[in-house]
Order: C-alpha cells, then sequence, then structure tokens
C-alpha cells in the first residue's frame, strides 16, 4: 500500500460528450488531393539547385526509387500533425504504389485517424475547450478505440493492428481516407508507440493501461523487426514528431543491432517545420554505420510531403 497521503484521482465520473457535437478545425473536404505523376516534377527536382537543401532533395529521391527498386524498408514514422493537415490521401496513395512498407505511429495519430475515419473531422479547439474541461472528452473516440484495443489484447494482436482491423471492417462514412484502414487493406504493418498520460483516450473509464501497455511494446518489437529489412538501403522518415518516434527509433535500432544485425547501409531523414534536437540527432546524426546519410529537410507538411509525393511517382517517368 502506498505511504503518500495523497490520492490519485478517479476517472469514473467524467462528463463526456458526443463527438460530432463538437466543432473542429480540419474536414476532409480540405485534404490534400492526389496528383498524377506528371513530367513537370521530374524536370522541377532536376532543376533544384545542387547546393544545400536542394541538392539533399534530389539525393533523397534517388534513394528512395532505389530503396523501392531494391524491396528494402520505407518506413514513414508519422506524427498526428501529419494527419491534421490532411496529407492522409496523399499517404495512401504512396502506400498503394508501393513508397511505404511501414508505418508508426505516437498515440495521438490513433485519435486523428479514427476521427476522420468516423466524422471526416478532427482537431478540436484545444485553447478554448481546456479552459473548461471539456478538451478530450469525446466519447465514441475514447469507447470506440478503448474497445478496439481490448479485443485486440483478446486476439493477440498489436496496437496498430488491433485498431487498422476495427476501421477497415467497421460502416465509418470516411474509412476510406483512414491510414490505419488503408494499411490494414494493403497489408503494410503499423505500429502506434504510446507515452501514457499523452492522450485523450487514457483518461476515460475503460481505458487499462496494462493492455495498452502491451499492446503498444508488441508494436515496438514489430518495428524492430520493420528495421532489419533497411539495410541494403532501406529508408527510416520521421514526420512530425519531435520527442516519441525518434527516441523509439534509436531504442529499436540499438536492439537490432544487439542481436546480430548490423544495420550498416541505410539513410534517415526529418521532415518538419521547424528543426527539433531529439529528430536531428537520433534520426540523422546518430543511427548511421559505415554507410547511408541522414537528411533534414525544414517546411510545412502540408507543402513538403505533397512535394515528394508527386516528385517520388514523376521520376519513374523519367
Amino acid at each position: 500500500m502506498s505511504k503518500y497521503k495523497i490520492k490519485p484521482l478517479s476517472p469514473e465520473n467524467l462528463k463526456m460528450h458526443p463527438l460530432l457535437s463538437r466543432k473542429n478545425k480540419v474536414n476532409f473536404k480540405s485534404f490534400a488531393q492526389v496528383l498524377a505523376p506528371n513530367n513537370i516534377f521530374a524536370q522541377f527536382v532536376d532543376s533544384l539547385p545542387d547546393t544545400l537543401a536542394g541538392k539533399d532533395f534530389k539525393e533523397f529521391i534517388s534513394l528512395m526509387r532505389l530503396a523501392k527498386k531494391k524491396n528494402k524498408a520505407i518506413i514513414f514514422a508519422l506524427g498526428a500533425h501529419v494527419i491534421k493537415v490532411g496529407l492522409n490521401p496523399v499517404l495512401i496513395d504512396l502506400m498503394k504504389e508501393g513508397w511505404v512498407t511501414a508505418l508508426a505511429f505516437n498515440g495521438a495519430g490513433i485519435i486523428h485517424d479514427f476521427e476522420v475515419a468516423y466524422t471526416g473531422q478532427t482537431s478540436e479547439d484545444v485553447e478554448k475547450h481546456i479552459k473548461n474541461g471539456s478538451f478530450g472528452m469525446a466519447q465514441e473516440t475514447a469507447e470506440i478505440l478503448n474497445e478496439a484495443i481490448h479485443s485486440g489484447e483478446e486476439k493477440g494482436l498489436g496496437l496498430g493492428e488491433a485498431l487498422g482491423k476495427m476501421l477497415s471492417v467497421s460502416d465509418f462514412p470516411y474509412k476510406h481516407i483512414s491510414l490505419l484502414a488503408a494499411a490494414y487493406d494493403l497489408n503494410i504493418p503499423v505500429s502506434v508507440h504510446v507515452a501514457i498520460g499523452t492522450d485523450t483516450i487514457h483518461f476515460h473509464p475503460k481505458t487499462r493501461g496494462d493492455i495498452l501497455g502491451k499492446l503498444s511494446l508488441k508494436d515496438f518489437f514489430l518495428l524492430c523487426a520493420v528495421l532489419e529489412n533497411l539495410e541494403g538501403g532501406g529508408i527510416f522518415m520521421n514526420v512530425g514528431s519531435a520527442v516519441v518516434l525518434p527516441e523509439v527509433f534509436l531504442k529499436a535500432l540499438s536492439f537490432v543491432r544487439n542481436t546480430g544485425n548490423h544495420l550498416e547501409d541505410f539513410s534517415t531523414a526529418v521532415f518538419d517545420f521547424i528543426h527539433h534536437y531529439r529528430p536531428y540527432q537520433n534520426v540523422v546524426k546518430r543511427p548511421h554505420g559505415n554507410k547511408g546519410k541522414g537528411f533534414y529537410f525544414i517546411g510545412h507538411h502540408e507543402i513538403l510531403i505533397p512535394l515528394l509525393a508527386a516528385s517520388l511517382k514523376s521520376q519513374d517517368l523519367k
């Protein structure tokens, strides 16, 4: 028994509200559109200056093409901001075209992807709702995700697969723009890496920390297995996660190397709108062996990722 005089609070009496009653800042109607391959983008990439980020971008495109050609891992580790700025259609298209072999999410990513699939909207006004304690209190988000997590534990699934399966078989009207559902349908492994207390579903009465931790730990070792196929020219990309996913990547990389996989020849990249310490250290600077290279591209996700996607698809026309 704890010796502390202060006792933890209970989530039993939370005041929830229906998800559909909440106003959101992001609607599927504003999501990015998928572009067909176009020689203009191939010419644009070729026209970039051979210096600084222009040179890096051209080199990274070439490394991505080589990784795809050699059937090496191309892993997109995504922060939730990527979903909130409407990039699901672009990423799903890349998944269908073979440019993504695995996805990794932080805990917030599954919340926004679910809400997009369920309502076609996401991203509440945090600054407004935090003032009266209604922030994060959407009933369906917490209940449906927790039910799927518990069901996944019973079936022996990891967090990403459990949620992907739930969304795939659901009748949610916007599941066609869900990353989790698309990955499940395409048999692309998804790992979800949760930090307890960082996500709104964690304070719901149905949340079970033991189950959440068990499934997220299972996903950590799934990511480790995915990393094994980096050797020989694979790519790991961190897009919009400032702390959790760069830390997870570094630990997973150490685990894989400790088991006898040298992982000397692979490349990494960070795409983010500001320069962060951990993504730079853990993804760009520290991981590489005798071969491979790290890249850091700074700019808005809603511009950089569609540009990357259009460039990758258009280079195949050359």
